[in-house]
């Protein structure tokens, strides 16, 4: 039953796998995040640490954007061949995706570091905030590999149906980082090195964790010597169906490189270090969310392999309705104590009084972003990698790019930057939503192809229906 998406109620499986990886997600987020919240308080800086630290946002989110290209393709297709019981073919995904990923670190590695100062400057550094940026960005480029691999592999502890232990990857790198933070930053007065350096150490412990797990005796399916050579067709289709959740962190990256470049010229410094607030803000809150189409997928893909489409269409439901019903509140809660949120970050007045605003309009009608993780994880963990990558570029570089580069040059200034995300919100996450509700939804409720109605003997010695047709 713990690894059999098949039965149970499907809500029930969702939740399931989706709490865990919340919390897990949540903890993982800490990582940055605690070095945001220590930057920010460092005395007599003047919040340009905390923009030196935004200026490294685009390299880490093209690093993520190459997880995503192996780690999300790897685990979905990992989970419909654990669905249709083809046990080899999902070690073998498991391996050529881990051997993906550690090549590609290596390659990273090497291309940031060496060509990192040019990079900075076009990512909208100035000759004050720089110093910052490089004293984090070489360091915590040494941890490239770690991260990679435990973000990329967590994926399979969970798809296996063991989302605790995929928190437990998250929980002690990030307990290890809450201790080594103070520890480097203020203790041996490394500021901002020490933030990298606490970071580093604490995602190799991670690693170390998700490896010990995939190779032991735990798992149902391992981390064997024989699939680690890659196979260059199953590589392909592991990297289209990780072609959305890349081309998503690739587009983040570029609108964090076209906002950083433009607020530098439109606000300077103080508002580059604003969008660090905004961004760090936007994943606190729609960690939730993330979590919960995130944590869905497992479960539609593996009803979908085993042909069980009147379950897929039930998780839909859930995972929709949930989403919206989250991101509405978080928007209320925006509106009502954004003080709140941004005294977590920030001391200094002036970076207060003009995040204030920016966090407002940013913010509005964030429940549209449940639409967008909704249809776009449905894609994703059904196999649909065209229509998944496509809505990632519409609602990033159609919409949030030019816009972004557009509305400050039509007298909003500031605000335009960040206006324009919640329009593309709105038209990338409706027209992302209809259209997978009437490509894919629809279709399914036509095929209706599930087995006959089961039954199965519970403990209490009664029946439990296993799904519907219709």
């Amino acid at each position: 039953m713990t690894n059999d998406f098949s039965q149970g109620k499907v809500w029930r499986r969702i939740i399931g796998q989706a709490l865990p990886l919340m919390l897990a997600q949540l903890v993982q987020l800490l990582y940055n995040v605690v070095d945001r919240v220590y930057i920010g308080h460092l005395p007599g800086t003047d919040s340009l640490a905390l923009t030196g630290i935004g200026l490294v946002f685009p390299l880490t989110t093209l690093i993520a954007a190459f997880t995503c290209l192996f780690g999300t393709g790897g685990t979905p297709l990992f989970s419909i061949a654990r669905g249709a019981k083809e046990e080899e073919r999902a070690e073998k995904i498991l391996g050529n995706t881990f051997s993906l990923l550690f090549g590609t670190s290596l390659v990273m590695f090497f291309v940031c570091f060496l060509f990192r100062r040019p990079v900075l400057y076009l990512f909208g550094a100035s000759d004050a905030s720089y110093g910052y940026a490089d004293a984090y960005l070489k360091i915590y480029l040494f941890g490239t590999a770690f991260s990679m691999i435990t973000t990329g592999m967590n994926g399979f502890i969970n798809a296996q149906g063991f989302p605790g232990m995929g928190m437990a990857t998250t929980l002690i790198g990030a307990v290890l980082n809450l201790i080594l933070d103070p520890i480097f930053i203020f203790g041996f007065r490394m500021g901002v090195s020490g933030a990298a350096l606490a970071t580093v150490l604490s995602q190799g412990v991670s690693c170390a964790w998700v490896l010990k797990f995939l190779t032991g005796k735990r798992a149902v399916q391992t981390l064997k010597r024989k699939h680690l050579k890659v196979d260059w067709g199953l590589a392909r289709e592991i990297a289209a169906l990780g072609m959305s959740g890349f081309i998503m962190q690739g587009t983040n990256c570029l609108v964090q490189v076209v906002c950083n470049a433009t607020l530098k010229v439109f606000g300077g410094d103080l508002y580059v270090g604003v969008m660090t607030v905004v961004n760090s803000v936007r994943e606190i809150l729609s960690l939730p969310v993330q979590g919960l189409t995130s944590g869905s997928q497992p479960v539609l893909g593996f009803n979908y392999g085993a042909k069980r489409y009147d379950r897929v269409r039930q998780g839909i439901c859930f995972t929709a309705a949930l989403g919206i019903f989250y991101t509405t509140a978080a928007w209320l809660f925006v509106l009502k104590e954004p003080h709140l949120l941004l005294s977590i970050f920030v001391e200094d007045a002036a970076m207060a009084a003009a995040g204030e605003s920016a966090l407002k309009l940013y913010f509005f009608g964030f429940f549209f972003m449940a639409f967008q993780f909704t249809g776009q994880s449905c894609f994703t963990a059904l196999g649909y990698s065209r229509y998944a990558i496509f809505f990632s570029l519409l609602r990033k570089a159609v919409i949030v790019a030019p816009l972004t580069v557009l509305l400050p040059r039509l007298g909003l200034g500031v605000d335009g930057v960040f206006l324009a995300e919640p329009i593309s919100n709105g038209v990338g996450g409706l027209a992302c939503f209809l259209t997978m509700y009437f490509v894919l939804y629809r279709r399914l409720g036509r095929q209706q192809p599930c087995p006959e109605r089961e039954t199965n003997t519970g403990s209490g010695g009664g029946t439990e229906e296993n799904g519907k047709c219709g």
